[in-house]
């Protein structure tokens, strides 16, 4: 069926056709700015959102001051609902809870009674047919002079009454209690802050109108949340606040207690907007999960007098430890996002400046100062005409009475009044309306005492108006009085110092550990006390599987703290932490060097050296190479190793790197060879080098021997040992056998030579493999084969020998295997 293009002209009417692309986009804008401007942001003058305005201005009609008696809050929430606010009652008494709340607002704007909800759950209050509210003393005074035609009023939604567009607010309510709110496609948040320290920075502004925020910052710290709580780098806040925008760290407040049972974190204060029981839940999420080790309970002791989260620790745990993981890992550290977006003029979303924010309120309070005063200054002007007109009748009381005797009825009277004693209507309709009391002689001086004082008034109101400096003053005055009513102690502490950034090293215990580093690169870490003290001469226990040829050739004792150094056969050096090498079990292989350094496939790590963080970096890293090489580098050098390594030593065809350590620069150097040959000289024979030097003789070889120890003889240590007789030298072969030798009987000797015997060599015994200076405070001996058996024994039970001597069993090996490492704990 066709239709009839006519036809359907008229049935259309003014209905035009349009794209739905630009439909849609003017649709959605006007949706935008109506959640904008009309529920989600909050305006710059009174700091309210509509709903928050709308409630306030109903419990102000409803007469429900501070002093007035508590009325139902589902009355009040149908009251705005019905007279106002054309939305849900569920989010009408969300917005009345939540000004009702001291965790929520610094200064709550609504005195509630019954569950109002707690910092716990802030969205679960009592329905609203249980709970009572009204304006808090504060809050009233945000309506104070409302009636004076301080502020413009526009129709409500229905148009059968008027709301006011802002309220009065003496006080900058959106920095009092500050504001969040999400609108469609941009945000607020802002904090609150101190009455005091806002009030006096909004009078130093009013004096001085070009301050800057980092003027007004001598008098604002920065955020003053109601949960208290501690804000980190005063510098950065104030920079925030400039831009209108960024970050705030803020911890809560925990101390450390000390008992006999064991340490104790009391938690007092937590972060804005972070709920109790989600921190003891991450807490004990954590704990379940084994990311936080050492804590023995969790307890919530909060009550009335205010929040307490106890957090008991087993013995020997580190607090601060826990503390920094607390910090770290759970929201008891958090960022409060900076972003002062507010209404400006009524109309335009803007990010503000703390600056441009109490500038916008000084002008709206001069706005409402000036319009207060031109409304009182009229109403002064009407009491002054009608005492004028009672004063005029007053002194000729006879005539007026007479007159109004002689009228026939009230209009009459008026009209000869005015005709005959020159008066106004109005005037005339009061002196009608006069008592026959106010012909006293005493009622008489009152009316013209009355006229005087209301004439003094007009003349300064007058004044006011016509002065901008008189009405700075009234608002400052006003600041003042608040100040003294209303300002309270800061709760939230700022620090000026940056917080110190958490590094990984605060989250691992200080604890010593030992290292071992396999020949095809797999590495682990494992605490000392997983190995058992045994004795002397035994088998150990397997200490780590090894697949196929791969044998262990590393062993080191560290902290976990400690950086360690990786030298590899190319002359290289890399560098990680201690900690960050694997844990492992006692029979675990390890994890692959190539899963966290950056190495090649092909080099092979030669030698490991823990440097300790808490030790000032000087002096010197003494290397020698296999073929007898030695050389000697500053550390600071090695200062800042890259992922991809640094040059240590040039290294020359068939070399390979031996051993590394450190030293002052004045100590001596003993070599030891796998032939049972040893050479002792000063360290200043060796001058320092570059990294890229390939360094001078060391020693000088025999044919097949090569070089498999160097130890560092403290210059300190030297004269103190030598005297008590109680340094030695240990050499262990590899067939298992050690001894020890009082180093004494290494004389001193000049760098190059072929040295001196330091033990006898044979098939039994088979080659030296490693060396160790022992001091007083070293007790075992810990020793690994290149199959993975590990044994650790007393120093004690390895007897003190002469340097030509054999020494005892240590170790008990399988056929094949041979001792790989020492290292002494």
């Amino acid at each position: 069926m066709k239709s009839n293009p006519k036809k359907l002209k008229t049935q259309i009417g003014h209905v035009k056709p349009r794209e739905i692309t630009e439909e849609m986009k003017e649709s959605y804008i006007d949706y935008a700015m109506s959640v904008i401007i009309s529920r989600a942001l909050p305006d710059v003058r009174d700091g309210l959102k509509p709903v928050q305005r709308r409630i306030l201005y109903t419990m102000h009609e409803m007469g429900l001051r501070h002093d007035a008696k508590f009325r139902k809050s589902a009355t009040v929430v149908g009251e705005a609902m019905g007279k106002f606010h054309p939305h849900g009652d569920a989010a009408i008494y969300a917005a009345l809870v939540r000004m009702a709340q001291d965790f929520s607002l610094r200064y709550p704007l609504i005195r509630g009674q019954g569950n109002f909800a707690s910092i716990d759950n802030p969205t679960e209050a009592a329905a609203m047919r249980y709970t009572e509210a009204k304006l808090s003393r504060i809050g009233g005074e945000l309506l104070k002079d409302i009636e004076k035609d301080t502020v413009d009023f526009t129709d409500n939604y229905d148009g059968t009454r008027k709301e006011p567009t802002v309220l009065p607010a003496p006080l900058p309510n959106l920095l009092l209690n500050g504001c969040l709110g999400i609108a469609v496609g941009m945000a607020t948040s802002i904090p609150p802050h101190n009455l005091s320290e806002i009030c006096d920075a909004t009078i130093y502004l009013i004096d001085h109108p070009k301050a800057t925020t980092e003027d007004l910052f001598q008098f604002i710290e920065g955020p003053d949340f109601p949960t208290g709580g501690i804000i980190y780098d005063k510098k950065q806040v104030c920079a925030a606040y400039s831009q209108g925008r960024g970050p705030i760290l803020i911890r809560g407040r925990a101390d450390i207690l000390e008992s006999k049972t064991g340490s104790q974190i009391v938690i007092s204060e937590i972060p804005f907007g972070v709920r109790k029981s989600a921190l003891i839940q991450q807490i004990a999420r954590l704990v379940q999960e084994k990311k936080i080790a050492g804590v023995k309970e969790i307890r919530d002791e909060s009550d009335r007098e205010g929040l307490r989260i106890v957090v008991g620790l087993k013995r020997g745990t580190l607090p601060k430890r826990i503390l920094n993981l607390f910090y770290k890992l759970t929201s008891l550290q958090t960022i409060f996002h900076l972003n002062m977006l507010a209404i400006v003029d009524g109309i335009q979303p803007k990010v503000l400046s703390l600056t441009e924010i109490l500038e916008h309120f000084i002008l709206h309070r001069k706005e409402v100062v000036f319009r207060r005063t031109s409304f009182e200054l009229g109403k002064a002007q009407e009491k002054a005409h009608i005492l004028e007109g009672l004063n005029k009748a007053l002194r000729k009381i006879d005539l007026v009475i007479k007159t109004i005797k002689s009228s026939k009825n009230r209009e009459e009277a008026q009209k000869n009044l005015v005709k005959k004693f020159k008066l106004t209507e109005i005037q005339a309709n009061a002196i009608l309306e006069m008592k026959l009391s106010a012909l006293a002689k005493l009622e008489r001086e009152k009316i013209a005492s009355q006229l005087k004082q209301t004439k003094e008034k007009i003349l300064e109101l007058s004044s006011i108006l016509k002065s901008k400096k008189k009405i700075k003053e009234i608002i400052k005055k006003e600041l003042k009085e608040y100040k003294e009513n209303f300002g309270d102690e800061r709760r939230t502490r700022v620090f000026l110092q940056k917080v110190k950034e958490i590094a990984p090293e605060d989250l691992i215990v200080r604890e010593p550990t030992v290292i071992t580093l396999t020949q095809k690169g797999f590495i682990k870490r494992l605490k000392p006390s997983v190995l058992r003290v045994q004795k002397r001469g035994g088998k150990g226990v397997l200490g780590q599987k090894t697949v196929g040829e791969d044998i262990v050739k590393h062993l080191v004792y560290a902290n976990t703290h400690d950086n360690l150094l990786f030298f590899t056969d190319s002359g290289k050096v890399f560098r990680t932490k201690v900690f960050e090498v694997p844990e492992a079990d006692r029979v675990s292989r390890g994890k692959n060097l190539l899963n966290f350094l950056e190495i090649s496939s092909e080099e092979r790590v030669l030698d490991l050296i823990p440097l300790s963080r808490e030790e000032p970096q000087i002096g010197y890293l003494v290397m020698v190479t296999k073929n007898g090489i030695i050389k000697k580098t500053e550390i600071s050098e090695f200062g800042k190793v890259r992922r991809t390594g640094l040059v240590a030593i040039k290294l020359k065809k068939g070399d390979l790197l031996r051993k590394v350590s450190k030293s002052s620069g004045n100590d001596e150097i003993i070599l030891v060879t796998k032939k049972g040959k040893s050479i002792r000289f000063k360290e200043k024979d060796v001058r320092a080098m570059g990294r890229g030097a390939a360094g001078v003789r060391g020693i000088k070889l025999a044919k097949g021997d090569e070089v498999i120890g160097m130890e560092i003889i403290r210059n300190i240590e030297i004269s103190k040992y030598r005297k008590l007789k109680k340094q030695y030298l240990l050499v262990v072969t590899e067939n298992g056998y050690g001894k020890q030798t009082e180093l004494s009987r290494y004389r001193l000797q000049k760098r190059g030579g072929t040295g001196i015997k330091a033990a006898r060599i044979t098939k039994k015994t088979g080659d030296l493999v490693a060396s160790k200076t022992l001091k007083g405070a070293k007790k075992h001996l810990i020793s690994i084969s290149q199959k993975g058996q590990v044994i650790k024994v007393p120093l004690s039970s390895i007897p003190e020998m002469g340097r030509a001597t054999q020494g005892v069993k240590i170790m008990r090996l399988d056929e094949g295997d041979r001792v790989a490492s020492i290292t002494c704990v």
